[in-house]
């Protein structure tokens, strides 16, 4: 097949891509500075390692998704997108290449444009799950501070802005355990983020993510790994914050933070796995996903945030889950990116 590898590339360590408006964040109205602003973006070293895995087996065209992306995918003779563009600007950044591609009419791996938004929306994302009974922890959105006059959550709460992948804006203080410390994180997130800020109790049992790739009854459930924060230092705050992935833990210094396959007994196992596919079909993912997962203090299996589009680092050095899940169940890094796109272009009937 042909097929077209659609992505957003980091820049250079303290350069802002000038081809490209600021990003803004979701009110589009004041340009995001933060500093983890391109943390979902991908390297050059992921971007290529796609590509190769990919050429293995067919051609492929590089489209970055920038300002020039619509006019690319129309003239492109591709058979099928490969979809691991983030986008920019706003909640629906990521439904951006995949919106583009159904008004074109070309097949792409990945959720649709719908799905995307939703799971970029934790608070939406909650509500649906919530619905469905799907456990996720208690939960309120501010948008002005003066709504925490109201507040009936039990601390310790953790603090998020309402629409960030990549642990963006989650820090050691997002962990709060007074009312004068939520008030100094959610002012820091309506004001640093321009946007909601997502408050939940803190769910306190072992953490977990799932992989997943398929469609419907043939989703796959990959090894389950467990996040483990023992080798973190004393006084750090059980949480895979921004600090924890993009600092503390880096290639040169890998902490011990994941296990696959997780030490786990046949209950909790099948109940983590059963909650992970119950997830990812009421949300309507599609080809792959990965569901993070935190225990309650009843050990019951709560949802923390669903990535349909999973972080993919090629080297087994990096702390990266879906690939070291794939890699446990003896799929190489080539062989997971192809069958992902096997499973794409069968559900489009391409194969």
């Amino acid at each position: 097949m042909n097929v077209a590898l659609t992505f957003n590339v980091k820049p250079e360590v303290g350069a802002f891509i000038e081809e490209l408006s600021p990003i803004q964040n979701i009110s589009g109205t004041q340009p995001q500075k933060s500093a983890d602003t391109f943390a979902e973006w991908d390297t050059w070293e992921t971007i290529n390692a796609v590509k190769d895995a990919i050429e293995t087996f067919h051609t492929v065209e590089l489209i970055e998704a920038d300002h020039n992306a619509y006019e690319k995918l129309k003239e492109s003779k591709c058979d099928i997108v490969f979809n691991i563009a983030e986008g920019f600007n706003g909640l629906s950044r990521e439904a951006q290449i995949p919106a583009i591609l159904d008004m074109l009419n070309k097949p792409y791996s990945g959720s649709d444009p719908l799905t995307l938004s939703i799971c970029l929306d934790k608070a939406r994302t909650k509500e649906i799950l919530s619905y469905y009974k799907i456990p996720n922890a208690k939960f309120l959105v501010i948008d002005q501070i003066e709504q925490l006059n109201n507040i009936k959550l039990d601390f310790p709460l953790i603090v998020k802005p309402i629409g960030e992948g990549s642990s963006k804006g989650i820090y050691s203080s997002s962990f709060v355990n007074k009312k004068n410390e939520l008030m100094l994180e959610v002012e820091r997130i309506l004001n640093e983020y321009n946007q909601p800020a997502l408050i939940e109790e803190f769910l306190p049992g072992r953490e977990f993510t799932v992989a997943i790739i398929g469609n419907n009854g043939s989703a796959e459930v990959l090894p389950i790994v467990e996040i483990s924060y023992k080798d973190f230092p004393e006084d750090f705050i059980p949480i895979y914050s921004y600090e924890a992935k993009w600092i503390l833990d880096t290639r040169e210094k890998p902490l011990n933070v994941f296990s696959c396959p997780a030490k786990l007994d046949p209950f909790l196992e099948n109940r983590i796995k059963k909650t992970a596919l119950n997830t990812f079909q009421v949300l309507r993912c599609r080809d792959w996903a990965r569901i993070d997962i935190r225990l309650d203090k009843n050990n019951i299996p709560n949802i923390i945030e669903i990535n349909p589009l999973p972080g993919i680092l090629p080297n087994p050095v990096d702390n990266s889950c879906f690939p070291k899940a794939a890699r446990t169940v003896g799929l190489s890094y080539t062989e997971m990116i192809n069958k992902v796109l096997y499973v794409a272009a069968k559900r489009y009937n391409l194969i």
